[in-house]
């Protein structure tokens, strides 16, 4: 048994090791200084390499496995799809989450109904850019812009759990497929998943720094940006380990976790110009109130998943 914890112990470490290194060295190295440029090469490479840094936590977890000599089985490589009894877990993942971040942005625009733009502004701005950039002429229309963000939604709910599917296995591979069962082994499944949120939120620290999600300048920065994004993978991470807990299987996660990226900046589409909103509260997930769905539906499964242990 202790032989068996000392092995659990030391592929967390290698696993931690590995895929830390190497995301803050190509974070750090390569893709910080390149952030922002006006160099639209530059930018576009750093926009890849960002895409590239999420197959890490895959990579370490692989490595991890191999270095300490664990075969690799059917079941705890976590990719079997287990379909049966468990389709309301990868609804959950899937269209709940598209409808957690829909409500949270929802609720902030309720909230703040001043920077709520129904002429989606911020959209025609963009669109107005990228013709400028490009050399063309002529007039957006309101009727483009709602054609642009109907098609960018659809294209959301519905497609970016597959379109997201290979950078997104490269991180849930890693982390609810390796380290969330290493973990468990170890620890309750409160402590588990709120320790296993922290590492995973530390882990974007150096792309915080670069002023990925929460910008750079604003009070606090980068130390508060760094926080909130642990505070947001604690929350995100629980509701993808409780689908990953249930199906004995990280594919739910990997779809849950597309159709966030897919979804996140949604909110966005609707902001008003001329009252800039604060992304630390919303309309985007990342955001207090923005997040609200997210949070509770959190909450009440880590609860959930705090009982059930306790009564087993």
């Amino acid at each position: 048994m202790e032989k068996q914890t000392n092995k659990n112990t030391r592929q967390i470490v290698i696993y931690l090791l590995i895929t830390f290194i190497l995301t803050y060295a190509v974070e750090i190295f390569l893709i910080m200084p390149m952030a922002g440029s006006t160099d639209l090469l530059l930018a576009s490479l750093a926009q890849a390499l960002k895409a590239g840094v999420m197959m890490i936590p895959a990579f370490g977890a692989l490595t991890a496995r191999l270095v300490t000599g664990e075969k690799l089985s059917k079941e705890n490589l976590m990719l079997s799809f287990h379909f049966k009894g468990n389709l309301k877990y990868y609804g959950l993942a899937w269209f709940g989450m598209a409808f957690l971040i829909a409500f949270g942005a929802a609720l902030y625009f309720l909230i703040f109904p001043r920077q709520f733009d129904p002429n989606m502004g911020y959209i025609k701005s963009l669109l107005e850019a990228q013709q400028s950039a490009l050399g063309q002429t002529g007039e957006i229309s309101q009727s483009m812009v709602v054609q642009v963000v109907a098609v960018q939604m659809l294209m959301g709910v519905f497609l970016s759990p597959f379109l997201n599917a290979i950078p997104c296995f490269g991180e849930e591979w890693g982390w609810r497929g390796f380290l969330l069962p290493k973990l468990l082994k170890r620890f309750k499944v409160v402590p588990s998943l709120l320790l296993s949120g922290v590492i995973w939120g530390l882990w974007h620290a150096p792309l915080i720094v670069a002023g990925h999600n929460y910008g750079i300048g604003y009070r606090g920065f980068p130390y508060l940006g760094i926080f909130a994004m642990c505070v947001f993978c604690i929350v995100v991470g629980i509701i993808l380990s409780y689908v990953t807990i249930k199906t004995e299987s990280c594919i739910p996660a990997i779809m849950g976790h597309g159709t966030l990226n897919g979804l996140a900046s949604a909110g966005i589409c609707f902001v008003s110009l001329q009252n800039p909103y604060n992304v630390f509260v919303g309309p985007l997930p990342v955001g207090v109130i923005g997040g609200a769905g997210l949070i509770l539906t959190a909450a009440l499964l880590l609860y959930k998943l705090y009982r059930e242990e306790k009564s087993a």
